[in-house]
């Protein structure tokens, strides 16, 4: 059984594809793509931030359709910086790969932002010439790679920190290109001997590679080709180049400057468009991207004119900006449409559209499903149990259901509420086509990034954010943990004071490359007293630590003296007695009872299921390891900590609520008066519609309100009460304090 039927777009003319709900548009998109066969087709996203939910969604839909994404520059039009590393090699990646399909078409799927489709790209043919691929035992020339890196957009460095960066030491080259892991080189001679992945931070190799695959870091390549292109066009188009033009100077002496793609057009004899590199190929427009191509080349005209009129206005800045004409850089909306006029074409509308003559309507079939914000807006009403009767009555009713959350977690946390709502039979679907298999009776369990869900006659997707409201989706980052140990050295400038595992405090003198058994390495010079120094292989950096105090009265120690050997055997001796004394203090803890409070089944879902974010990590840890010290039976001893902003509020929340719910009274102290108000509100809207009285005790509260709060502390009718360290005094007096 198929959940898609394809969808066949006229052979001439545009198409209007109406009945593509909001969420449906990837398996709409599928469906053109499996109506087309083994042809290619171009889909146009008008916003960029769209490409990768489509992406993923796509994986779903169609797991055996390749997907292409080409975002857009990620900086304004003619700035001042060049796009970053990471989007530069998407676009270069994706240049390479729509390159190779142009030569071998076949089935595939190109996502492109409205503001990608807008830039001119350059010419296919000077991506693949600076395109590079070798494998262990070839002949190549180390000091031409390393030039090649150089015009390709690398930085030369001492030693690769990060992405776009090459060194060169010895027989071996370094570098670390976009979207792989950092790749040692070693030579003998000219000829590769081993291509290797290493960590940046300790510059120790972690495996072999078979292959190495090189891409430009750029889309402007500095050859003697291309500089002479661009001193030529560059005098062209604004006269000859003042003393101070730092830009025309740069790219004469064969250096990159900041922000230089931004005169691409002066590198090349032409430049090549989505369009160019993909001739004859359909191309399907998502709902509003016509309109979002006009604003973003009204945005260009006006960035384009403010370079302009800022000499004329006195506004000069002190390093002079000659942008060129937008019609060389970017297309304009009127030849994106005389672009794909000449092709077939489509456009995607959520709405229902008369036919009319001059273009061809074909019906996608799905319109919005169930939005359940009128029962979540009534506080009497439980939004679970009318999700949980809406897709048994589609299930009844021999219809395929899938219900699909954002990430892992919150897909989790929804399936265990919907199963405590008596919602059985709930399985997990990799596909669309696993979805398809359900039998009857059975809901399917997907992670979709979907803001709404969507109904088509034989499929119902139910989106967490239908049940929830909506969710402030922020994507996950990797990111490094704070630690006092250096991680490297890119973390250590000259001067700066560190502490050696063994020899004590020294000063950081910088990078020194010294031989060492015939062979050049990298090593950290540090300073001692008596200008004694030590050279620290650098992939020993972990037995440094920085120096936690002010560095400008610091006394260094003597290497090989007795002095840091003796401080350090005083400090043991303190923390043996510190420890001591912090066991004796735990084994207390431990034999003193607490009351046992654990989660209420169902109702701390649903409580946690209202936070409007995806928990973090370190958030998600912290609010388990809260909950395992109340539900641990002893007191707890627990800090946790946190900048503003990053999800204490959420931790202390579902405290609260599990101390509430078994019947203990919470008190919420907080340093100031506004702090309390700003927390009563948060707990109040939290609490609206659960069996808890939510007060507030501060001077910010009328006498009459306070009298009341504290009478009610007091009989226990206040379950949780806000206020400043006032509630520690000794006119408060709790019924049953849980914590």
């Amino acid at each position: 059984m198929s959940l898609i039927d394809p969808i066949r777009l006229a052979q001439d003319g545009p198409t209007v594809v109406d009945g593509v709900a909001d969420g449906y548009e990837a398996f709409a998109l599928a469906a053109v793509a499996a109506g087309l066969g083994e042809q290619p087709l171009v889909f146009v996203v008008r916003d960029g931030q769209r490409l990768p939910a489509i992406a993923e969604t796509l994986a779903f839909v169609a797991p055996d359709l390749p997907v292409l994404e080409l975002p857009a520059w990620d900086c304004l039009p003619y700035d001042r910086v060049s796009p970053g590393s990471d989007a530069a090699a998407r676009r270069l990646d994706a240049m390479a790969a729509m390159a190779a399909l142009a030569e071998k078409p076949h089935r595939a799927v190109i996502l492109v932002s409205a503001n990608a489709l807008l830039q001119r790209m350059p010419p296919a043919d000077a991506i693949a010439a600076q395109s590079f691929v070798a494998k262990p035992g070839n002949q190549v020339d180390m000091n031409e790679l390393a030039a090649r890196l150089e015009t390709s957009g690398f930085e030369r460095v001492p030693t690769v920190r990060d992405v776009g960066e090459f060194a060169v030491r010895g027989g071996i080259l370094d570098l670390y290109a976009p979207g792989d892991d950092p790749l040692r080189l070693d030579f003998f001679g000219d000829t590769l001997e081993s291509i290797r992945a290493f960590d940046v931070a300790s510059q120790r190799t972690t495996g072999q590679r078979p292959s190495l695959t090189l891409k430009p870091m750029s889309e402007v390549t500095l050859t003697p080709d291309t500089i002479s292109r661009f001193r030529r066009a560059y005098i062209e188009a604004f006269g000859a180049p003042s003393r101070d033009d730092a830009l025309y100077a740069a790219v004469s002496e064969g250096r990159r400057f900041a922000g230089m793609e931004h005169w691409l057009p002066l590198f090349y004899e032409r430049l090549d468009t989505v369009f160019d590199y993909l001739p004859d190929v359909p191309v399907v427009f998502d709902h509003l991207t016509r309109e979002a191509i006009g604003e973003r080349h009204a945005l260009i005209e006006d960035h384009y004119e403010a370079r302009v009129r800022q000499p004329a206005a006195g506004m000069g800045e002190a390093v002079p900006y000659k942008p060129v004409k937008p019609e060389l850089l970017y297309l304009t909306p009127d030849e994106v449409s005389g672009r794909t006029a000449s092709r077939r074409s489509a456009e995607f509308t959520p709405f229902e559209v008369p036919e009319t003559s001059g273009r061809t309507l074909r019906n996608a079939g799905a319109h919005g499903g169930r939005n359940f914000a009128e029962e979540r807006a009534d506080p009497k009403a439980n939004v679970f149990d009318h999700a949980v009767r809406h897709i048994a009555a589609l299930r009844a009713a021999g219809r395929r259901v899938l219900v699909a959350g954002w990430s892992e977690g919150s897909l989790d946390r929804l399936t265990q509420i919907l199963a405590e709502h008596q919602l059985e039979n709930l399985k997990r679907v990799g596909s669309l086509k696993d979805a398809a298999k359900l039998k009857p009776g059975e809901a399917g369990l997907v992670v979709l990034p979907l803001e709404a869900g969507f109904e088509t006659e034989p499929l119902v997707v139910v989106a967490e954010q239908d049940i929830l409201g909506d969710r402030l989706i922020r994507r996950s980052k990797k990111r490094r943990k704070a630690s006092d140990f250096i991680a490297e050295v890119a973390a250590l400038s000259a001067g700066d004071i560190v502490v050696h595992a063994d020899h004590g405090i020294g000063r950081f003198v910088g990078l020194r490359t010294i031989e060492a058994a015939g062979a050049p390495h990298d090593c950290l010079e540090i300073r001692y007293a008596g200008d004694d120094r030590l050279f620290l292989p650098v992939e020993n950096i972990e037995l440094l630590s920085r120096y936690g105090s002010d560095a400008a009265e610091t006394v260094l120690d003597k290497l090989g003296g007795v002095a840091w050997q003796s401080r350090k055997a005083k400090l043991k001796r303190r923390l043996l007695e510190m420890a001591g004394q912090l066991i004796n203090l735990a084994a207390e803890r431990q034999m003193r009872p607490a009351p046992v409070i654990t989660p209420p089944d169902g109702l701390y879902g649903e409580f946690a299921a209202r936070f409007p974010y995806d928990e973090t990590d370190d958030q998600q840890a912290a609010i388990d390891a809260v909950s395992d010290d109340l539900a641990a039976g002893r007191p707890m001893d627990r800090l946790i900590c946190g900048d503003v902003g990053f999800g204490k509020t959420e931790v202390a929340l579902r405290a609260a609520f599990l101390a509430a719910m078994e019947g203990f009274q919470v008190a919420v102290v907080v340093p100031t008066t506004l702090l309390a108000r700003q927390h009563f509100r948060t707990f109040s809207q939290r609490f609206s519609g659960l069996p808890v009285t939510v007060r507030q005790a501060s001077r910010l509260v009328g006498s009459k309100e306070l009298a009341e709060t504290k009478k009610g502390i007091t009989d226990g009718t206040v379950d949780i009460v806000v206020g400043t360290h006032a509630l520690l005094g000794s006119s408060i007096t709790f019924r049953i304090s849980g914590c």
